[in-house]
């Protein structure tokens, strides 16, 4: 079966499913008023028990499209794994267990443990001994505790992967196939990716059942993205991102480069200048990573530059632009990037870079786009100001975190009380095992870090130091 984003785009309300009433309330109490596309298309067959192979992109709504089934086949009372979702990325799997636990806060206490790298084996042990119902991880992860005997499959009834062409091009084909080897033969399996590799048509075949393929097509409203193209000489490149920066001064942009080293250089060059970038590739620590992306996220940084594969799995809100460095030469990867842009309500900037030997890459583009590119000079892009272009947040890294047992609303209380700030003036909170990260307005972040570190955090004195990307 194919669905067409025409037939997608009438979509209908989630009241038109076999959904049980309080899961429609639920629904509607999240806000969930009509199906997206991509749920429009899958969820019908996905609700019957079918295999599916769904094409769609990151924010078209995917992960409410396979949570929705795999919530209609689970049975609270019985406590075993009965789901298990694969994602390629710690992030995309964080954000998938989020919004799985918004879909299933209806139910009667289903219990979600998420599995990735990075994280110590141990805790996860623990969790997984106090029983689960659903398994949300990154394929090594899950390997490596079905291999230790702390995660045992032989309840399933739905595997889903998501992501999975990206899953590919980070070398996990043959974890995905070791774990559904450890799946029960008669399962539901749920395949989502934005393109359609020939790798899955393969994993389609060693482990789907005659799957339905679902196709919602990777365009974007005309007139939510505006896009730009500029040609240049591989000299120009590095540089012609800071003019971009200059002349449209965007808040915050994520610049994709098709190599690691050209994410380092282009990081190199824009610091120097005295922009806000920081660097996103496979290398980096976890640590690292989670910093990076806190900073980007938090609104500390303006620059994101990363490859495709690390920025797999990033949904960040607000995105003013999305700078295409290197062409990509894959059409489909080049609509998902832009896509980042112009998410609900807001405008996007795409804005492209392509030197003569990518203009065959640039005309697969607009083959699919069914348009041509719109060419702008370099020469009209001048400074829009001579002020720097600052992020208007700075991050404070708090040592401490959910081992300490601070919450969110411990540290807001702690810049809003005792440091007296207001609250317009504190920006995201996030929190992981060790640390604790707090975004604040850039005006007040040298006195914020020693107001807090003259005071106290959850009644106890606490180390403060500051993130800066500049």
């Amino acid at each position: 079966m194919s669905a067409s984003a025409a037939q997608a785009a009438a979509a209908d309300g989630f009241d038109t499913l076999p959904l049980a009433p309080h899961i429609l309330a639920n629904l509607a109490s999240l806000g969930y008023a009509r199906m997206t596309p991509i749920q429009a298309a899958s969820l019908p067959a996905a609700l019957l028990g079918k295999d599916l192979i769904a094409q769609a992109k990151t924010g078209s709504g995917k992960t409410a499209a396979f949570a929705l089934a795999l919530l209609a086949n689970l049975n609270p009372r019985r406590f075993a794994v009965q789901s298990l979702v694969l994602c390629p990325t710690r992030e995309l799997a964080d954000q998938v267990s989020t919004e799985i636990r918004r879909l299933a806060r209806a139910e009667e206490n289903i219990k979600l443990v998420t599995l990735c790298g990075g994280i110590a084996l141990r805790g996860q042990t623990a969790s997984l001994g106090h029983g689960a119902h659903i398994v949300v991880g990154t394929p090594g992860r899950i390997l490596d505790h079905l291999e230790r005997g702390n995660l045992d499959l032989s309840a399933l009834n739905t595997l889903v992967l998501d992501e999975a062409d990206r899953m590919l091009d980070m070398g996990f084909a043959e974890d995905i196939a070791q774990v559904a080897r450890q799946c029960p033969a008669q399962r539901q399996t749920l395949l989502f990716s934005a393109t359609y590799p020939d790798g899955i048509a393969q994993l389609a075949r060693q482990f789907m059942r005659e799957p339905q393929q679902i196709t919602v097509q990777a365009q974007h409203e005309a007139g939510k993205i505006e896009q730009r193209w500029y040609e240049v000489t591989e000299n120009e490149r590095l540089h012609a991102v800071s003019r971009l920066l200059a002349h449209f001064r965007p808040e915050s942009t994520l610049a994709f480069c098709n190599t690691k080293q050209q994410c380092r250089d282009l990081v190199q060059v824009l610091t120097s200048q005295g922009y806000s970038a920081m660097a996103l590739f496979g290398e980096l620590e976890q640590r690292e990573r989670d910093q990076v992306l806190v900073q980007f996220a938090n609104r500390s940084c303006s620059v994101l530059v990363a490859t495709d594969v690390a920025a797999r799995g990033l949904d960040i809100s607000q995105l003013a632009a999305v700078i295409n460095v290197d062409v990509s030469p894959d059409p489909e990867v080049h609509i998902h990037r832009i896509g980042r842009t112009g998410r609900g309500d807001a405008q996007g900037l795409a804005l492209s870079l392509a030197a003569m030997d990518e203009m065959g890459s640039v005309g697969k583009i607009e083959q699919l786009q069914g348009r041509e590119s719109d060419w702008h000079p370099l020469a009209e892009l001048v400074p829009a100001s001579q002020e720097p272009l600052l992020p208007p947040m700075v991050t404070l890294q708090i040592a401490g975190g959910r081992k300490e047992k601070i919450r969110a609303g411990d540290v807001l209380g702690a810049l809003t009380g005792e440091a007296g700030f207001a609250r317009e003036q504190v920006g995201k909170i996030n929190i992981n095992d060790f640390s604790t990260y707090v975004a604040v307005d850039r005006a007040i972040a040298q006195e914020a870090v020693r107001r807090l570190s003259g005071g106290r955090v959850k009644g106890k004195s606490v180390k403060v130091r500051l993130l800066d990307a500049t």
